[in-house]
């Protein structure tokens, strides 16, 4: 019973080639088949010989046996010989032995045409074409339906699904944002236990709207409460719900929450909403605005939500200024959560998370770690300790130590180090530019520390200058600026100082110190033209339509714009070059010092100095 089942299985898995396996096995027997043949026919052939030969050896009787094959014959000699020769198309072996005089009695002869193997040759021949042209029409088909069914798949959602207990990540994997993570707790809680919520009269949220740069980990958090909740997960990119075709954006949103609620509780996650939720009617381009479709039914689907389907929606962007106001009313995004880039605490436990799994050097200082990576975002971090992994592995280093995560920093925000072939100047010259910006951020008291003096060329830069504030920073003063500025300064103020010359080399900072400067008059009102926004402004009106509108200022005005610009860099200015060529002595030391080995650190240079940094009035 066993063996007939086995043999029934075998000839089902024949008949359910695909036609492509019987499209290439039916050229294969085409193909190979002839010539299996015909190597077997020929079989003992020793060698070939004209015809002529032939017929004269058949007159001498040495000829034991005349094998036809078509246009060939295969000739047995009476000593044991055989040989190969043809005769002319369409003559048969009789008119041959005519025409040289032969009678066909002289020699035994068999006509094989007709064997089998000629008529397997025949039948593949017959049958193959057959087979070929309807493997094709079924191939045609096929993709005929395929294409059809792609047709009526593209309002379908491509939303990826992570089942309820297939989301490991938890809030113990995500480091920092406390706030954000206690906000959403109470998403969380209505998920495990909703009758406790309903008894009271009270409604969930429905929609949250994770805020923040690129990198603080709002799809993290995002899979975070899937995985503390326990429940089924969507994830979706507001780009995949549009294609060219009109319609299909909807389509989609409609099958997503239809899937969803089938497997509630759940949580639909739509990272970058941005793409779907831009405002409506402001800068549309296209006919047939398949965006607003989107976003209009997206708005529909919250709405039409229940109390007790137990389905919550998240979002995320880190443009939340160009979101529609309809999307951030109360009844659909009832919590917006702003993640921000991490502080000390925070970065501190976010490099202790994703450490794990990596050997580090014992007694690794993580508090000064997190001090180093002031504006890092959790990217970053994770990023950082990676690179400090590879370095360390490049090495052959079984454990990484401080130094490779010092480098790893630095290489995420400047770039890997290039050697450049620099002639001497042209040394001197980066050395005391990057000396410059060091000593004047030194001697200044609203300035941050000296972190790291480097010639060593990165990017574009040929050196760099880090200064890394010894806390977080929310808010700057106008004397942090002006001294920002001069220390932006510095390196030029020093060509001119040393070298009676100016480089290139100086373009983003004087950049950066000209912002800086515009800033402080245009949009803070930290100059003479007083308290007043001088820049462009956009409005919202009461549709929610944002309206922008330039800057209208009289050239009277425009020109006091950049007079008292020009005012703040050129106090700047003179007040890096007047501590310079105070502190030459100490400029000179430090521009040595560099020279002979490229880099140093905060406590190196410090001892360069000779003096403590300088410190603002009250905290000496």
């Amino acid at each position: 019973m066993s063996n007939n089942n086995h043999r029934v299985k075998k000839f089902e898995f024949k008949l359910n080639l695909n036609p492509k396996r019987i499209l290439v096995w039916s050229l294969i027997l085409f193909l190979f088949v002839p010539f299996v043949v015909s190597v077997w026919q020929l079989q003992g052939v020793e060698e070939e010989v004209p015809v002529s030969q032939v017929l004269t050896d058949i007159k001498a009787d040495k000829v034991a046996k005349v094998v036809v094959l078509g246009e060939a014959m295969k000739v047995a000699y009476k000593d044991g010989k055989t040989v190969l020769t043809h005769k002319e198309p369409g003559e048969s072996f009789t008119e041959v032995l005519d025409r040289a005089g032969i009678e066909p009695t002289a020699v035994a002869y068999e006509n094989r045409i007709q064997n089998w193997g000629t008529g397997i040759l025949g039948m593949l021949g017959s049958v193959l074409p057959v087979i070929l042209i309807g493997t094709f029409f079924l191939m045609l088909m096929r993709q005929a339906k395929g294409t059809q069914d792609t047709i009526f798949s593209f309002g379908r959602s491509r939303a990826k699904r992570f089942a309820q207990g297939k989301q490991q990540v938890t809030f113990k994997d995500v480091g920092g944002i406390d706030e954000a993570k206690k906000e959403l707790e109470e998403i969380v809680d209505f998920l495990k236990n909703p009758k406790k919520y309903q008894k009271v009269g009270a409604r969930t949220p429905k929609g949250a709207l994770l805020i923040g740069p690129s990198g603080t980990g709002k799809t993290l958090l995002a899979r975070a409460i899937a995985g503390e909740a326990n429940v089924s997960f969507f994830s979706m990119a507001g780009s995949e719900f549009m294609e060219m075709l009109v319609g299909v954006g909807s389509a989609r949103m409609r099958d997503l929450f239809e899937t969803a609620k089938k497997s509630a509780p759940a949580i639909v996650f739509i990272d970058e909403i941005d793409a779907i939720g831009r405002m409506r009617g402001f800068m549309t381009i296209g006919g047939h605005g398949e965006q607003e479709q989107t976003l209009n039914q997206l708005l529909v689907e919250m709405d039409g939500f229940t109390p007790n389907e137990q389905l919550v929606v998240i979002c995320a962007t880190n443009r939340p200024d160009v979101l529609d106001p309809a999307l951030m009313r109360p009844g659909r995004f009832d919590r917006r959560i702003s993640l921000d880039l991490p502080d000390l605490e925070e970065r501190e436990k976010i490099l202790q998370i994703h450490a794990r799994g990596k050997p580090f050097r014992n007694g690794f200082d993580w508090k000064k770690v997190a001090k180093r990576t002031v504006g890092f975002s959790g990217a970053d971090l994770e990023n950082m300790l990676n690179e400090a992994a590879i370095l360390a592995a490049r090495e052959d280093r079984e454990a990484i130590n401080l130094t490779d995560v010092e480098e790893a920093a630095t290489k995420v925000k400047l770039g890997p180090a290039r050697k450049r072939l620099q002639n001497k100047l042209e040394r001197k010259m980066t050395a005391y530019h990057e000396g410059g910006h060091a000593v004047v951020g030194h001697l200044l008291p609203h300035t941050d520390p000296v972190h790291r003096v480097s010639i060593v060329s990165r990017d574009r830069s040929l050196g760099d200058t880090q200064m890394v504030p010894e806390r977080d920073k929310y808010q700057q003063t106008r004397s942090e600026l002006m001294e920002m500025m001069a220390v932006f300064l510095g390196g030029r103020a020093t060509e001119e100082l040393v070298f009676g010359e100016l480089t290139a080399g100086a373009a983003n900072d004087i950049d950066r110190a000209t912002r800086i400067a515009r800033q402080m008059v245009v949009d803070l009102g930290m100059s003479g033209l007083g308290p007043v926004n001088l820049g462009p402004q956009w409005e919202t009106t009461e549709w929610g339509r944002a309206m922008f509108e330039p800057t209208n200022l009289s050239p009277a005005m425009q020109a006091k714009v950049d007079r008292e610009i020009k005012r703040l860099v050129d106090e700047a200015y003179k007040v890096a070059a007047s501590l310079l060529k105070k502190h030459r002595d100490k400029l000179d030391r430090v521009a040595e010092k560099l020279m002979a080995v490229e880099t140093l650190d905060g406590e190196e240079f410090a001892k360069l100095m000779g003096v403590k940094k300088a410190r603002p009035k009250g905290e000496e």
